[in-house]
Parts: C-alpha cells; structure tokens; sequence
C-alpha cells in the first residue's frame, strides 16, 4: 500500500511539474518570446535561409519601433505568413526611392552598417522608381536586405504597426550564429547621427 502512495504522489508531481512548465511556455509564447524560422533569401547576408530565431514581443510594449530594427510581422497581403525585414522608414517621414537609392525626407540613407556597397535599391510596384511615399500615423516603411531579393514596402507598401508581431533578437540555430542580432542605432535627430547623408537627387 504504501509503494502504490509512493507512486500515486510520485505521478501527481510529475503531473503538476508538467502543468507548470507548459503554463510557462505559454505564457512566453504568447506574450514574451516566440521562435521563428527564417524561410527565403530575402535577409541575405545579415539572415540566411533556415536560421532560426527568437522574437521579442515585449519590446514593442514600452517604446516604439525604431529605424534600423528587424522585425517580424504579419505579412500584408496574407496574414497567415510571418515575413521578416528591416525598418527603414518611420511614421511621418517620406520614404523615396531615386537611382535605385533610399532617402528620408530628401536625404540619402547610408546603409553600409548592414548592406554591401554594390547593392541597389530598386523600385517596385509601390513605390517605383523616382517615386515618394508619405508614411501616415503607424505605418512603416519596411525593406529585406537582399533587395533584389526581396518582397518589402516597395512591392506592396507599408506595414501597420498592428501587424508587428515583434523584434528580432536572439539567433539560436545553426549554432555559428548563436548570439544576439546586432541593432542599428540611429542616435538623435541630426543628419549625422541618423546616419543619413545629404544629396540632392538628380
């Protein structure tokens, strides 16, 4: 009899100790942390096709979204598709697309923190070429780093900031990427600090 207590309380934690750690998990999931997939060459070079990662859903609680962030989010056109790409442009701002380069409000971004020299950001069926888009209340002007790999802003505009799920920030497969993602910071509001660099489009 007292072997089948042993057991009896023996089964029960486990139960309750399995109870408890789904509890946990699902309140991460669902409010703080959630794994995703990389899927697509879109990332390229900064996210390659298959990584996985965690994505912070908590940030975006207490401060806004921030040039520069990756995030991950519901795709426009099919909510049921995660996509992943980098904020470039922020509410308020008119983001233009002109000789296959990014300004801000008529001024040229340098992206070389995160992008190869040679590339180029062409336009899409958007905001094509020589064209502006003014970005209204939470809306965000979103672009994959492989931009002649990627479907972004340019092709089907803007993303809400309702349909940000979160910011990516944990890379935990393949084990050479372990680490944090590394964040773009665009200090201040100058010219200079934002990282941008005056030109006066052709």
């Amino acid at each position: 009899m007292n072997i089948l207590k042993a057991i009896g309380l023996f089964l029960l934690d486990f139960v309750e100790t399995i109870v408890i750690a789904l509890s946990i998990f699902v309140i991460v999931y669902i409010f703080l942390f959630q794994p995703h997939q990389v899927k697509g060459s879109s990332m390229e070079p900064s996210f390659q096709d298959g990584e996985y990662l965690l994505t912070n859903k908590i940030d975006y609680r207490f401060k806004t979204p921030q040039r520069g962030d990756v995030i991950v989010f519901k795709a426009p056109q099919n909510e049921e598709y995660d996509y992943i790409k980098r904020i470039i442009g922020l509410p308020g701002e008119t983001v233009s697309i002109i000789n296959s380069q990014v300004f801000i409000d008529s001024v040229k971004m340098d992206e070389s923190a995160y992008l190869p020299v040679e590339v180029k950001s062409r336009g899409g069926r958007f905001l094509g070429e020589n064209g502006s888009y003014s970005l209204g209340e939470n809306e965000y002007f979103v672009l994959g780093d492989n931009r002649d790999h990627s479907s972004d802003s340019r092709d089907w505009g803007p993303v809400g900031q309702a349909n940000i799920i979160g910011r990516a920030f944990f890379v935990y497969w393949p084990a050479t990427k372990f680490g944090l993602v590394s964040r773009v910071v665009y200090s201040g509001l100058s010219i200079e600090a934002l990282n941008l660099v005056p030109v006066t489009p052709s």
